[in-house]
């Protein structure tokens, strides 16, 4: 951010030398340090910068001037920085004409020529006047501004996105106040395409694709190297500890998500029951450490979608979503799961405008003071009515089985009992949902017959299911779609795979493919569980070595 102003005004070159001289003695390390010979020069540099958008904290003017004396100017520029603070330098015969100034041209402070020592006589007034300014001045936002409706899919996807990558964002929202329509105006934009996307070098995108903001922010959308040990395909909890034993241990190890770091486990508001942290910890804490720890050690990572594995002899050939390919001897799967959608009437049409599968961090704050739902009766549904339960008036959990006590861990059943303002309500799901544009309202199916009731938010968490129809035909998967590896191959009947000597025993997290791991949630029979997760994605890379060994 720039630094903020002080504006030395006088038509006498030596004294003006003299001011900006003390000036910049003491304060050019905070403040930008700039002159003028004479009131109308003056308000031409304050137009100037007021168009840059720079701050002026305080303007110091002499006050016998031709053509505009001291008071003048500093009345007049009172328009343009009227929180700066207004110094007039007199001589001693215009003591009174100074504070008659102070109300009139509302002068802070008025001093008198000259005043060496400026230890003594200036820099005191200058620091209080300084230190007062600065208790009211709000610096202009320079970050990413993301302009967008409350309701809108496409405005909420945009605000998801930018959160689970933790690039921090302001939100502007046309109905709320003028600032938004303000800053689209001076793009020559309007609010008939939303979102539009504001970067922090000023640049603008309107209805930005995911990639584009992954590009703009910062994220890396294109691979090093051409050819790497082993592909990573996921960044949650396995393929974060596949990143960081891979890399340390010398394997060229290039990880490819194309959300957000973290997965599912990312976008929970508290881990509670994670070895080594007693107080708990969020998702997106867990994920930054480990994608901290995985680049520190050497892995590469990749915001891209994989949409096929080829194999090619000892190749195996990954294609992204952009056309280009990477080139690796083993490739990892740990894409975890995928929220289950809920098949009423209403759901789809609703996505974003009120209807939201997962923990939705981006639209927690905007839940103050309202009514919110959460459907769903396991862990992540708990973490995320605790969450919301901060913000919101009331949270109502949506249980379709007769209570908790057999998908939710007793401490998160214990808290959310303690909490008054959330309230869980068994036997009950929706059957529709309603609203035009955005949700206004549900049916419910209860114990006591069906209900409708007003709802702006609803936060969907049904259960789980992986995406693996991307995989080659050759991979084994369950009729649920979760990949079968090691002993579990025997499920379709394959006890040996080809390797570089023969047939060869699967590796205990091998795929029917030779040369395709699997690790975390996207595995047949693995543990749900974030530190399992973690624990199958460290020990793949020894299988990872294992297979390299063969070649």
């Amino acid at each position: 951010m720039a630094r903020p102003i002080l504006l030395a005004v006088d038509d006498d070159t030596s004294v003006l030398e003299a001011v900006v001289g003390d000036l910049r003695r003491k304060y050019a390390q905070e403040y930008r340090i700039v002159r003028a010979a004479s009131g109308q020069a003056a308000l031409d540099t304050c137009s100037q910068l007021k168009e840059r958008g720079d701050a002026v904290a305080l303007f110091l003017s002499d006050q016998r001037m031709p053509g505009m004396t001291g008071v003048d100017f500093l009345s007049r520029a009172i328009p343009l920085y009227p929180e700066a603070k207004r110094v007039l330098l007199t001589a001693y015969a215009d003591t009174e004409a100074a504070i008659r100034a102070i109300n009139t041209a509302k002068i802070h402070y008025y001093l008198n020529k000259p005043w060496d020592p400026p230890e003594e006589k200036l820099y005191p007034v200058l620091d209080d006047l300084l230190f007062s300014w600065h208790q009211g001045y709000r610096p202009p936002y320079e970050g990413v501004q993301v302009i967008g409706t409350r309701w809108g899919s496409q405005d909420h996807a945009v605000r998801d996105f930018l959160s689970r990558n933790q690039v921090n964002y302001r939100w502007l929202n046309p109905e709320a106040g003028p600032e938004a329509a303000e800053a689209l105006k001076a793009r020559g934009l309007d609010d008939s395409k939303l979102p539009v996307v504001i970067f922090s070098d000023g640049t603008a995108a309107v209805q930005p694709t995911q990639m584009e903001l992954a590009n703009k922010v910062g994220l890396k959308t294109h691979a090093d190297k051409e050819f790497y040990d082993v592909v990573v395909v996921g960044a949650g909890p396995a393929g974060l500890a596949a990143g960081v034993y891979g890399a340390s241990e010398g394997l060229r190890t290039l990880v490819i998500e194309p959300d957000a770091v973290g997965g599912q486990a990312g976008s929970s508001s508290r881990i509670e029951n994670y070895l080594g942290f007693p107080e708990g910890l969020r998702g997106d804490e867990l994920a930054k450490r480990g994608f901290i720890q995985a680049q520190r050690l050497g892995a590469e990572f990749l915001t891209q979608r994989v949409t096929s594995i080829e194999v090619d002899n000892q190749y195996r050939i990954v294609k992204l979503e952009d056309g280009r390919e990477v080139s690796c001897s083993v490739v990892l799967v740990a894409t975890g799961v995928s929220w289950c959608k809920l098949d009423v009437p209403g759901a789809d049409d609703l996505i974003g405008a009120g209807v939201y599968y997962g923990a939705a961090q981006s639209e927690a704050a905007a839940c103050k003071d309202e009514d919110v739902f959460v459907v769903g009766g396991a862990n992540s549904a708990g973490q995320a009515a605790m969450n919301f339960a901060k913000y919101a008036r009331k949270v109502t959990m949506l249980v379709r089985g007769k209570g908790l006590e057999q998908s939710m861990s007793k401490y998160l059943i214990d808290q959310i009992a303690s909490m008054p303002n959330i309230t869980v309500e068994t036997g009950t799901e929706i059957t529709r949902f309603c609203g035009m544009g955005h949700l206004e309202g549900i049916e419910l199916k209860t114990p006591n017959g069906m209900e409708n009731r007003a709802a702006s938010s609803v936060f969907i968490f049904i259960g789980a299911a992986p995406k693996t129809q991307w995989l080659p035909e050759q991979v084994c998967r369950d009729e649920r779609g979760f990949v079968l590896a090691g002993p579990d191959l025997k499920r379709v009947g394959i006890e040996r795979i080809a390797g570089s000597a023969g047939d060869r025993d699967p590796y205990l997290l091998e795929t029917s493919v030779p040369g395709i791991f699997v690790a975390g949630d996207v595995r047949h029979g693995s543990v749900k569980r974030a530190a399992s997760a973690v624990g199958e994605g460290s020990i793949a890379i020894q299988f990872v070595h294992q297979y390299l060994a063969g070649f």
